[in-house]
């Protein structure tokens, strides 16, 4: 099983971070031991002094497909969940200054949080479906599937020309604007429709 994230799919994620709005899909990978499930804690390791939270849409895949046209693609996901995709946000920084990969950043042990997963025919339309992060009962992102830069079929069709998707892989989306660090003690909660779906601690 592989994680395949999408940078800035959300336009003003993309500017509060002064990046530039991408014109075709920002891809990065995270192996699976980056998966934190059932609502276990988060630990903040000690090599960043600045995790940041970035709530996503996650897609499970179903089945094998490479070269997957985007007329096909919704038959290669059939779950929809929540994660979160930590990020050492100094490590990047500095990273990205240098022209280096970001994957000491997004790719550390337990950088995926991953919720329960649901059938995505529980939704009448996947491109209107709102979701939320609370932190310590605080909102702190409120995104909007309607604003994504690429769809979720648009994005299973880009990454499966250059990797092939498998059954259990899952895909992160992209996060809306409202990213910012964690602290020790914070509580995260994620609502996709109204329903919760993540509850865990930051230690």
């Amino acid at each position: 099983m592989k994680i395949i994230a999408i940078g800035r799919n959300y336009a003003a994620h993309a500017k509060e971070l002064n990046n530039a709005v991408p014109t075709k899909p920002i891809i990065f990978l995270k192996p699976d031991t980056a998966v934190l499930k059932d609502n276990k804690p988060f630990y903040i390791p000690d090599f960043s002094s600045d995790i940041h939270y970035e709530l996503e849409v996650v897609l499970k895949v179903c089945k094998e497909g490479k070269h997957i046209a985007e007329k096909f693609a919704s038959n290669y996901y059939d779950e929809i969940g929540l994660g979160i995709d930590f990020t050492a946000r100094d490590i990047q920084t500095e990273h990205k200054e240098k022209g280096l990969p970001w994957e000491l950043a997004k790719a550390f042990d337990h950088s995926a949080a991953i919720s329960n997963f649901l059938p995505k025919s529980e939704f009448a339309d996947l491109y209107q479906l709102q979701f939320e992060l609370q932190i310590n009962k605080e909102t702190r992102q409120n995104g909007h599937t309607a604003n994504l830069l690429f769809s979720f079929e648009k994005i299973i069709a880009f990454v499966s020309q250059y990797i092939t998707l498998k059954k259990g892989d899952l895909i992160f989306t992209g996060t809306p604007e409202g990213v910012g660090q964690v602290k020790q003690g914070d509580q995260l909660e994620a609502w996709l429709e109204g329903k919760q779906l993540l509850n865990f601690n930051i230690k």
